[in-house]
């Protein structure tokens, strides 16, 4: 293979094509299995050149990752439009979700599995994105809590479970949507509006679930069970 012939251009540019390429090679490979040599000739640029402007294969890493996480945030922050009722902007949070996360796959599977596979640095990057978002939904959710319990003080503890909880969901419907043909955003955003707002439409109207009384099973409670002699 011959040299890599590279054109004169803002280096803010450049480094954007050798992002873009080494995300498709990460997304698709792995993070184990993608090699410098291949993001550097799918940017059109030489391997050294990889290295000047990002340093390591480490450091290429996690700047794939830090991008990614903040145009996936951002996505999620701008499809939300302030003071439509809690369901529609939950709805149109999560549209914009799946809308991104189908349209970028490569994006998603470098976030979703890749980095948090290949050792505790990159998965940190992860678990900062994650939390911006379960604060999103939490701060979503709290706001439409309060109004329909006319409580303006309640905590978001109460809350922040169903939260993470919806945000895990999402991610696993994203995987799964991603790796299905056919499946749409407005389908993945249906499908967990369905599974979820129901319960948390009756949480609003303070009809919760119970759990049925019944006995304490033996070592529910902490106690020691007793074992046969």
């Amino acid at each position: 293979m011959g040299a890599v012939k590279t054109k004169r251009m803002p280096r803010a540019v450049r480094e954007q094509q050798m992002l873009d390429a080494a995300v498709r090679i990460f997304g698709r490979r792995g993070y184990t299995a993608a090699s410098m040599d291949e993001i550097a000739e799918l940017a059109g640029v030489s391997k050294p050149l990889v290295y000047l402007y990002l340093n390591s294969k480490e450091d290429l890493f996690t700047a794939c990752i830090r991008r990614e996480a903040k145009a996936l945030t951002g996505a999620v922050r701008s499809g939300v439009r302030p003071g439509l009722p809690a369901d529609r902007q939950l709805w149109d949070g999560l549209r914009a979700f799946f809308a991104h996360t189908g349209e970028h796959p490569d994006a998603w599977s470098v976030l979703h599995l890749q980095a948090r596979t290949h050792g505790a640095t990159f998965a940190a990057e992860v678990t900062a994105m994650r939390e911006e978002i379960v604060a999103f939904v939490t701060q979503l959710i709290v706001v439409a809590a309060r109004e329909a319990h006319r409580n303006p003080d309640l905590p978001e503890r109460e809350v922040a479970g169903l939260a993470e909880a919806l945000v895990g969901a999402a991610e696993s419907l994203a995987a799964w949507a991603n790796a299905t043909s056919g499946v749409t955003a407005r389908e993945a955003a249906e499908t967990l509006m369905n599974f979820a707002w129901a319960g948390l439409a009756n949480l609003m109207a303070d009809r919760p679930w119970t759990p049925p009384e019944e006995p304490e099973a033996p070592g529910e409670l902490g106690e020691p069970v007793a074992q046969p002699g």
